[in-house]
């Protein structure tokens, strides 16, 4: 029997490496004769770089580079040296959880940080880049990531503007002849389950700025601040989509991305499963176990384990769902791909010790699954 195990991180538990630990071990004490193929799963959120580290065996980079306030701090990202393929989650530089609540100010942070991991990651000779764009503290439409590479946002006296979406209403020119001229090279891949157009009411300003911090006045200085970028961008480009699906992602983030990198932009999930080979692990597999800390209906909008599910159904493989908590209309799931669903916590366990015995309740779940075999 081949089982492939292929689990997100059961978060604030485990990673998605110590899932399939777990999962193993349960597997191990009841059916030691089977085949167990470890694939770990992301969805382009955290864990992104954990989950492609443990599944191509690369190694983890950690830099000095500027919070979404310009202040340093440690950030880590993955890379596969024999496939020159770097993994970023812009969290790690540009995150809203770097920033302490009283600090955030919107209008002021900027994705130069993730600047500066994509250009050590050029450095090392990466060829390929896999951003994740989860989590952002940002909303300046890239800006800030691009001038870490070498191009020049500037007023209508050629000064550099200052950091931060706000300042984009003064824009007047984009210089990008300082681009790094290694990116003509590289292909960039974003991961991303935001599918947001960078302008308007459902854009990065109005619908995730609040969530940064954002008033009504800054949302509207904000999203009139972007469209100045979007106009200038035209002109130095001769093209801008800012309508295009995942434009708005990371505060237009995604917008940068694809505008000046030629960025592919993809759900999540599926980016993670072609890049660890999900589906080739799966050929002639019997089960596959994946999972996370809590799965409901909203499991089936972009999130791992339905994701698994989706790729298992082209390999005719049977999959079954662990996790923390399994919501009573978590049911759907199993109308769609999913043969079983698994609840490792007994109901009314604390949280906290549902968290601290997460590994071991995972194992003894997985355990007993496979007596029903």
């Amino acid at each position: 029997m081949k089982i492939v195990l292929a689990p997100d991180s059961f978060k604030e538990s485990m990673t998605a490496s110590q899932a399939v630990a777990a999962m193993r071990e349960g597997v191990s004490a009841t059916r030691g004769d089977a085949e167990c193929v470890a694939v770990p799963m992301a969805d382009g959120g955290e864990g992104t770089v954990d989950a492609v580290v443990a599944a191509l065996g690369g190694d983890r980079v950690t830099v000095q580079v500027d919070d979404p306030l310009g202040r340093p701090v440690p950030a880590t990202y993955g890379y596969v040296a024999d496939r020159h393929l770097a993994v970023i989650e812009m969290a790690s530089a540009s995150g809203l959880e770097l920033v302490p609540r009283p600090d955030r100010d919107v209008l002021r942070t900027s994705t130069f940080g993730v600047g500066q991991l994509i250009r050590s990651a050029l450095d090392r000779g990466a060829t390929e880049l896999l951003i994740g764009l989860g989590g952002s503290a940002t909303n300046d439409g890239g800006a800030g990531m691009l001038s870490a590479l070498g191009v020049a946002f500037l007023d209508a006296e050629g000064a550099a503007l200052p950091p931060g979406g706000a300042a984009l209403a003064r824009l007047q020119h984009v210089d990008i002849s300082g681009l790094d001229p290694r990116l003509a090279g590289v292909h960039v891949q974003i991961a991303s389950d935001v599918t947001a157009p960078l302008l308007g009411t459902g854009g990065a300003s109005a619908v995730f700025g609040p969530q940064k911090g954002a008033g009504p006045a800054d949302v509207k200085l904000l999203d009139s601040a972007l469209g100045r970028l979007v106009e200038i961008t035209g002109t130095t480009l001769g093209h801008a989509s800012p309508d295009r699906p995942g434009a708005g992602a990371a505060g237009g983030l995604g917008f940068a991305l694809m505008e000046f990198l030629a960025a592919d932009c993809d759900p999540g999930v599926e980016v993670i499963a072609r890049t660890v080979g999900l589906e080739q692990a799966l050929t002639g597999a019997d089960w596959v176990f994946t999972g996370e800390g809590s799965v409901d209906a909203q499991t089936m909008l972009g999130k791992t384990p339905f994701g698994v599910a989706q790729v298992a159904a082209r390999t005719g493989t049977r999959v079954a769902i662990f996790a923390g908590r399994v919501a009573p209309d978590a049911d759907v799931l199993l109308d769609n791909g999913v043969e079983k669903l698994v609840a490792i916590t007994a109901p009314g366990t604390p949280l906290d010790q549902a968290l601290r015995d997460g590994p071991a309740a995972l194992a003894r779940a997985a355990a007993e699954f496979c007596r029903t075999f």
